[in-house]
């Protein structure tokens, strides 16, 4: 976890974009034992900076802080069409060669894109912006379907609400699921999110008895994970047709039914991992991959990874720190 994080804040941002990280990393760790992380609102020229809302803000620090940070983390962007200027780019290069974290909330990734710090990298952005940053950032491979990407020492996040899951995923990774997890249900908020899951959905689920029966049943499976969920089962607990239920679903969800299975089943595969004791065989018969080798296909092809490397990575740290 850092010790210290430089937020880049400028005239014209918003007070959300900045309140974001404060209310995932501004936590008091101490009854945990953990050491209290500083976040420090920085801008071009110290002093005050005035927000989008009208209210002003004080940067306690210029530039010179961002590369004396372990995280510099930009939360937003005063104006896609404007790159950055040198003087910054000069800084976030310098926190970079240091080895700093640099974190792109939003449009924040047009001025990590200005520093040359994605070039040749994949990236993403606010869906609506994307096209403009493709034009300006040929050189980035722009995905502007997920919700966030990790490279570890760079990483960038889709708009508004995906850069709470981006902060999310990040304390997860410093610090363990059971943490991330505490912070989650405080704010009310889903506790994970994959990079991977799909920004916006096309049209808003819609408020009739047809939507209320999709969630109902998305409800019902969730207790089911570990059993045979195919689409006809679910639709007819839906009491739906198969064309229906399709439809209906991807609507309300953005995603196909299986895509959506998949995604729960391996967020209970991860939480088994992180949290208990059973072996990679277990897991997967309780998560509703049937086989080990199951698993292992779904973990390599949506995180990257195997079963055995993520419990190393956050089920034996967050037992420890949690």
């Amino acid at each position: 976890m850092p010790r210290r994080i430089a937020m880049l804040a400028f005239d014209g941002i918003s007070a959300f974009h900045l309140a974001v990280p404060h209310a995932v990393f501004g936590d008091d760790w101490s009854t945990l034992g953990l050491p209290p992380c500083e976040l420090v609102v920085c801008a071009e020229q110290r002093g005050r900076v005035r927000s989008s809302m009208g209210f002003e803000l004080a940067a306690a620090q210029d530039l010179s802080a961002l590369p004396e940070a372990d995280w510099v983390l930009i939360p937003s962007w005063p104006d896609v069409q404007r790159p950055a200027s040198a003087a910054l780019v000069e800084a976030l290069q310098e926190a970079h060669r240091r080895g700093r974290t640099l974190i792109g909330l939003c449009l924040g990734a047009f001025g990590l894109a200005d520093a040359g710090l994605l070039d040749g990298r994949r990236a993403t952005t606010h869906w609506a912006w994307a096209e403009v940053f493709a034009r300006r950032f040929p050189r980035v491979e722009l995905d502007p379907q997920v919700l966030y990407v990790d490279h570890g020492d760079v990483v960038t996040s889709a708009g508004t609400a995906a850069g709470l899951d981006c902060c999310l995923h990040l304390l997860r990774r410093e610090l363990g699921a059971e943490l991330a997890n505490r912070v989650a249900r405080r704010l009310v908020t889903p506790p994970h999110r994959q990079g991977s899951q799909a920004q916006y959905v096309e049209q808003p689920a819609p408020a009739n008895s047809g939507s209320d029966r999709i969630a109902r049943t998305m409800q019902w499976c969730l207790g089911r994970l570990d059993e045979k969920l195919g689409l006809d089962r679910l639709a007819e607990h839906a009491a739906m047709s198969r064309r229906t239920f399709t439809r209906r679903f991807q609507r309300a969800t953005g995603l196909s039914v299986v895509q959506w299975l998949t995604a729960q089943r391996l967020h209970l595969a991860r939480r088994l991992l992180e949290t208990g004791e059973a072996t990679t065989e277990q897991v997967a018969a309780q998560a509703g991959f049937g086989t080990a080798l199951s698993l292992r296909l779904a973990f390599a092809k949506e995180l990257g990874t195997t079963p055995g490397q993520y419990r190393r990575e956050f089920g034996l740290r967050g037992a420890q720190r949690g």
